[in-house]
């Protein structure tokens, strides 16, 4: 990670004091900034030399090399004075584009951060595999780093976290972490999971599963008795376990699924909806737990079912992203309207707004 005074640094102090959440930059255009979901451009346009001496200040010769085969590069970056940001370095229309997202230094707890009670919970399981789901920037990282931090103040673990670039850093309170970054401690993902076991790890975290080997290994892990967490995109819970099959060939997922049932514990699936007074967003999640309903389903493979266990399965911690929407409504949160445009299912939440529930009993998700 590098960690200078850049080219960069007025910009991004400029845009860190104003709120934002990532800054964009590219060649011959007004830099633009993120703010509570919204982009919104300056006045400054940046040039070749301005965006070529950043890159010469944060890369390394190694680093440029890949950025100059492959055409993308993500690296930390502390800018001194400012903070940490999380950046990707790529090239559109042959031109370089650079943008940062802003890692705060704080990790927020569950409550700050809004997040369901059954957070908790899930942090305190000893063995197998917790994914946080979502599409970019809605706050998967921010969750897991809440969930890790929980897990250093109240449990005495090893806990080894895999990440491309690392975000949040942690320092050891009650757990004992150690934090390796794709392409500066690690060669991949893939590596770094497979000697993790060697190790002596009782979590792995795991920033993105991105292909099958990575899922097989984090499977193996969880079932000789580790925790496992890691993010996927995906938009809901219920897809994220088709996500996770799709990764493998047709006549593997079954093996898979059976496994997947053994070892899942739960899918946090996460969006941000702006709040009702229009400053900053609140998380809206779904939460779809390992119960004996949600096994049965697994294993029989009934997928199409998962939503309405989830709806139903709320004395368990589980919720819909509507339910949890009319809960941040009821709190006066959320506005409808903004609820209404968050949802999967918005004609069932103005269903529920008029009043109108359907059941979801367990006679109807079994049988």
């Amino acid at each position: 990670m590098s960690n200078a005074k850049t080219s960069f640094h007025d910009v991004l102090e400029m845009a860190v004091n104003a709120g934002a959440s990532d800054v964009h930059i590219k060649e011959f255009s007004p830099v633009a900034v993120r703010i509570d979901g919204k982009m919104v451009y300056s006045d400054f346009v940046a040039n070749t030399e301005f965006v070529n001496s950043f890159i010469d200040q944060v890369t390394s010769p190694k680093q440029q090399a890949v950025l100059e085969e492959e055409g993308d590069l993500d690296i930390s970056h502390r800018e001194e004075g400012v903070g940490r940001f999380r950046v990707n370095i790529h090239r559109q229309r042959t031109y370089t584009a650079v943008t940062l997202r802003y890692v705060k230094n704080e990790i927020r707890s569950f409550e700050e951060l809004g997040l369901p009670p059954v957070l908790r919970e899930i942090s305190k399981e000893s063995r197998g595999i917790v994914v946080i789901t979502g599409t970019t920037g809605s706050g998967k990282s921010t969750t897991l780093a809440a969930m890790l931090d929980y897990i250093n103040e109240t449990r005495t673990e090893h806990v080894i976290t895999i990440e491309d670039p690392i975000e949040y850093e942690f320092e050891d309170k009650k757990s004992f972490f150690e934090q390796r970054e794709v392409g500066i401690d690690t060669i991949s993902f893939n590596s770094a999971l497979k000697h993790a076991m060697r190790q002596d790890p009782d979590i792995i975290m795991v920033g993105e599963m991105r292909d099958r080997i990575s899922f097989e290994a984090a499977l193996q892990a969880a079932d000789t008795g580790h925790l496992v967490l890691t993010t996927l995109h995906a938009s809901n819970a219920p897809q994220t376990v088709n996500r996770i099959l799709d990764l493998f060939e047709k006549d593997e997922q079954d093996p898979i699924r059976e496994s997947l049932a053994n070892n899942l514990c739960a899918v946090i699936s996460q969006r941000l909806c702006r709040k009702v007074d229009g400053v900053g967003r609140v998380p809206v999640c779904e939460v779809m737990i390992n119960t004996p309903i949600v096994n049965k389903l697994l294993q029989e493979d009934r997928l199409e079912r998962l939503g309405a266990a989830i709806a139903s399965g709320g004395g368990d911690g589980m919720m819909t992203f509507n339910q949890c929407l009319l809960n941040l409504i009821d709190e006066g949160k959320i506005s409808e309207e903004e609820a209404i445009k968050t949802s999967d299912n918005p004609e069932q939440l103005k269903m529920n707004l008029e009043g109108i529930f359907l059941n979801a009993g367990d006679n109807q998700i079994i049988g």
